[in-house]
């Protein structure tokens, strides 16, 4: 069956739909949202039931899925940037970086050791195998952390995020790097790496920095006459940090992400609806990316039994893989870089065993693909079982870590209760014409205002409490009104104001780390 212009309007039609509600879905069938998008995607580039012809042995068709994964990776990393705080970030700062670079490195070096004696590949050929699993995956982590069913302790929240949002550029750095070299290891040694590193993602970071101040300047001095023509600017944000960046041979994804993070922590106009707009993005460029990548995948490949017998399956040794990545190499790359680092045992342990691996490791691993990368035909070094491999190790990585994380947190007792907050039905957005801010202070049990009515603060002139949170509902502020145990008091006031009556009345409330 041909299809037609319209049937692929109804076809992209039907994957939004699903993009929209796939939280709610993943949550009710408990199935992961990258399974469900590289499920849908096997089946529509399926042999026995697609009907879109999609081949790792297609220059187009890896050149196409190469492409979007790698802009949709530049999407997602900039909202995860966007999304973080770097004063909660700033706390995990030194083992986040040692982690996202060194531990990257040695993560890819143990996992390629275990690649070379389980399948006979050459050393260059196990680092590079090694090198395109290496990263926890940022779409993964963050839509895992993020999601309502998930509550950790803040400091262990805010080193994996910062993590999986900085390790994918080292771990795609590290993938051309072993590219490179295996095309032609003269001209590119393995003692050029230090250098080559540093380079990039000095470049990459600074250039993400410049970006997302250049960003944060057009937002505040720049008057459309639209104010949709804002969200166009804010794509256009990402895709010049990611561009200009690879241009000038930097590292864009690290652009991307660094671009993300400095708006993010700089107040702009708009900013609340770019951090909305650009929230929803991401979702529909993982749809994208997951739904584009399986595709690629060709089933009758991963569950093929050769003549040698089943262990030489690819999903056998992908599954091997897999386990001593999650057994061994991740956690050897956790307790060796978090040494000095003030987190617990149980902590390491916890962080260790959430390196989820998603679709980040099948965008780098159609790398390979488009360079038509080959080597010993007798142990089947080449591109196309690679990226075979990597689909597996990525698929039992989100099966076994994303249903056992939560399980173990609680083991560890690392977890926090659950608690669901209906949206506030305010909302103040910065256009330039104000200067006030506004914050929901939650009343804890340390709170000085706690059993004291509003009348009795004496709060300055120049802030008001809006509404109050009383459990699932808000009430109107009034003088009389008490004040109880984990009310929420939605202030706004200027925000020095607001600092100061987070210091006299709420000392270990969140607003600190804004």
């Amino acid at each position: 069956m041909e299809l037609t212009f319209y049937h692929w309007m109804t076809l992209v039609a039907g994957l939004l739909l699903l993009g929209v509600f796939s939280s709610r879905i993943s949550s009710r069938l408990n199935m992961p949202i990258l399974l469900m998008f590289l499920g849908t995607g096997m089946l529509m580039g399926s042999r026995r039931f697609g009907y879109i012809e999609f081949e790792t042995d297609a220059a187009g068709d890896v050149a196409l899925a190469n492409a979007v994964g790698t802009l949709a990776m530049a999407f997602i990393l900039y909202s995860g940037g966007l999304e973080t705080n770097f004063r909660a970030v700033r706390r995990v700062l030194v083992p986040g970086v040692i982690l996202s670079t060194a531990g990257v490195l040695l993560t890819a070096a143990l996992t390629g050791a275990a690649v070379c004696w389980l399948l006979g590949w050459s050393p260059a050929w196990g680092m590079l195998l090694g090198a395109v699993v290496s990263s926890t995956d940022a779409a993964a982590v963050f839509a895992i952390l993020r999601s309502r069913q998930v509550s950790l302790e803040s400091h262990l929240t805010s080193l994996l995020e910062f993590e999986s949002g900085s390790n994918d550029p080292m771990a795609a750095l590290l993938t051309l790097f072993m590219i490179g070299f295996i095309q032609n290891p003269a001209a590119l040694p393995l003692w050029h790496f230090p250098f080559y590193f540093l380079f990039r993602m000095t470049l990459g970071a600074v250039a993400g920095y410049v970006v997302g101040r250049l960003g944060c300047w057009l937002f505040n001095r720049a008057k459309l006459e639209y104010e949709g023509l804002y969200f166009v600017l804010g794509i256009a944000i990402v895709l010049l940090s990611y561009g200009v960046t690879e241009i000038l041979y930097g590292n864009g994804f690290m652009a991307a992400y660094c671009a993300g993070l400095t708006m993010g922590n700089i107040r702009y106009n708009y900013k609340k609806g770019q951090m909305r707009f650009n929230n929803g993005l991401a979702w529909l460029m993982q749809v994208l990316m997951f739904t584009v990548l399986g595709m690629l995948v060709t089933t009758d490949d991963l569950f093929a039994v050769p003549e040698t017998g089943w262990t030489h399956a690819i999903w056998f040794r992908g599954t091997l893989i897999a386990l001593a990545l999650m057994f061994v190499a991740r956690p050897a790359a956790v307790f060796i870089g978090m040494i000095r680092s003030r987190f617990n045992w149980r902590e390491r342990l916890l962080v260790s065993w959430v390196g989820l691996r998603g679709a980040a490791p099948i965008v780098l691993a159609t790398f390979p693909l488009a360079f038509r990368l080959s080597g010993n035909s007798a142990v089947q070094e080449n591109a196309g079982t690679l990226f075979n491999l990597v689909f597996c190790v990525v698929i039992a990585s989100v099966l076994i870590q994303s249903k056992t994380m939560m399980p173990l947190a609680r083991v560890l007792r690392l977890d926090l209760p659950l608690r669901e907050k209906e949206r506030v039905p305010l909302e103040l957005e910065e256009t330039g014409v104000i200067n006030s801010v506004m914050h929901e202070f939650e009343v804890t049990a340390n709170a000085l205002c706690r059993n004291k009515s509003l009348a009795e603060l004496n709060l300055p002139s120049g802030v008001l409490v809006l509404l109050i949170r009383r459990g699932n509902s808000f009430i109107l502020a009034r003088g009389n009104t008490g004040i109880q145990e984990n009310d929420g008091l939605l202030m706004m006031g200027d925000e020095t104001m607001l600092r100061t009556i987070a210091e006299k009345y709420f000392p270990d409330n969140d607003y600190f780390d804004e």
